[in-house]
């Protein structure tokens, strides 16, 4: 009975980590025109992943962000149609190494304008190939500047209580 039981919990489980045959999951959206006198570039917020700054050089926009608790780092960089953008992403957790120590996907933002005319990017994001599968909202900071040099994995030059001591 017990290796019966085992078995159907393995089964259960291996089911719900596979795709359910549905492939990747792609966006299907289409792009509208952006906004009059609206760029992508900007610093942008989200309760959990902190201030998006953003980028954009022609068709191409980079971006990175540090999550609200420190506890990781974000890079992306995509290209924009008119009020949409596919981006791949890479997010990197502070503090750890080997293959748990980073994540990595695609996802879309729809550039919109929000209450009161402030800008709102509305997406989603998914891990490895799919573009789709995580909610990610965004509003776009009024008089704050993107500085992509300031979004790092560097600790500020502080080293850890202890570092460098060797007794």
């Amino acid at each position: 009975m017990r290796k019966v039981i085992c078995g159907l919990v393995c089964a259960v489980a291996l089911a719900a980590c596979g795709d359910g045959g549905g492939g990747v999951k792609a966006a299907n959206i289409h792009a509208g025109e952006m906004p009059s006198g609206e760029s992508w570039a900007g610093v942008y917020y989200h309760p959990v992943f902190g201030y998006l700054h953003m980028m954009e050089e022609g068709e191409h926009v980079v971006a990175r962000w540090k999550r609200t608790d420190q506890s990781a780092w974000g890079e992306m960089s995509g290209t924009k149609t008119g009020n949409v953008l596919h981006y791949t992403w890479k997010e990197h957790k502070i503090g750890l190494v080997g293959p748990a120590a980073m994540s990595e996907g695609k996802g879309y933002f729809v550039y919109k304008q929000g209450k009161e005319g402030i800008a709102e990017l509305d997406g989603q994001f998914g891990l490895g190939a799919d573009e789709a599968g995580s909610d990610w909202h965004n509003v776009k900071q009024v008089r704050m500047n993107p500085d992509l040099k300031s979004i790092s994995g560097d600790t500020g030059g502080v080293a850890p209580a202890g570092a460098g001591k060797w007794e």
